[in-house]
């Protein structure tokens, strides 16, 4: 699949604009709490090997978001998550008491598996996620942000609700930024997107958003019933439909400019035309 990469001349010649700074601000945040925790294997509190690992599993169990702990309300018993698929060797599970399963679904937006889930979801929204934030202003972005995540977690936990995946633990801010990209592509469809593409020895070549995002979206929709455990390729599939939707209630034609008169005669302006329609730029 094509990676997306930083354009710099982007903006070349155009007004500067606002820096992203909730988009910087959730990089730094979701950067900085996944050097603290276990998984980086940096902190030295949380000890090495089978240690760090099992350390790793209570801290998942602890802040991620398990769909059937979502759907009742309570956090799972320590026979439960025994039983939850693809168990840690050699590491008991335990009870979370005081965990609250709805405060989990945004916690668990800050959590990541490894050093490629962390990067692979950081760039897409490096990429994306300035020209989206614009568009929408900074307080609403961040509320968008926060509530894709929570819908697109709570959407998988009832669609897994009567599977075993719903004592699996979800962690990942692939939900929000899925929905990134689907506003993304609404408002700007046309942009050009710089992308390394594997099979042709990772050339960058440009490519329209439209295409770059639409056969993203089909990769994870082919995946839900392709691909086996390990990522809730759902999860990105709800993200991205609910991020286009949202932004389809946005993407409205620019009001039209009111039409100048002469100070003697009242007589219209040719000069200042109203009606014009507003155009998608890249980011």
């Amino acid at each position: 699949m094509a990676i997306p990469v930083p354009h710099p001349g982007a903006h070349r010649g155009r007004p500067a604009a606002a820096a992203p700074a909730v988009c910087y601000a959730l990089i730094a945040l979701n950067t900085a709490v996944f050097l603290l925790g276990p998984a980086a294997g940096l902190n030295p509190l949380y000890g090495r090997d089978q240690a760090r690992v099992c350390a790793e599993q209570r801290y998942e169990q602890r802040w991620g978001a398990v769909p059937a702990e979502l759907l009742t309300g309570h956090p799972l018993t320590s026979d439960q998550l025994a039983e939850a698929p693809d168990p840690v060797p050699g590491c008991p599970a335990s009870a979370t008491p005081g965990k609250h399963p709805a405060l989990s679904v945004l916690s668990a937006l800050f959590l990541h598996a490894g050093w490629l889930h962390l990067l692979g979801n950081l760039l897409f929204l490096y990429v994306f996620g300035p020209a989206v934030e614009r568009r929408l202003g900074r307080p609403r972005f961040l509320l968008f942000y926060l509530a894709a995540g929570a819908l697109t977690t709570y959407g998988f936990a009832l669609a897994e609700a009567r599977s075993a995946d719903s004592t699996r633990v979800l962690i990942g801010a692939s939900g929000a930024i899925s929905a990134v990209l689907g506003s993304y592509l609404r408002f700007h469809p046309h942009a050009r997107v710089t992308t390394l593409v594997p099979l042709l020895l990772f050339l960058p070549l440009r490519f329209p958003a439209w295409l770059v995002l639409g056969l993203w979206f089909a990769l994870q929709w082919w995946s839900v019933h392709s691909a086996g455990p390990g990522v809730a390729y759902l999860v990105h599939v709800i993200g991205f439909g609910a991020g286009f939707l949202y932004a389809c209630t946005l993407a409205e034609r620019r009001p039209r400019r009111p039409r100048r008169t002469h100070p003697r005669d009242g007589a219209t302006d040719a000069r200042y035309p109203g009606g014009t329609s507003q155009r998608s730029t890249p980011p």
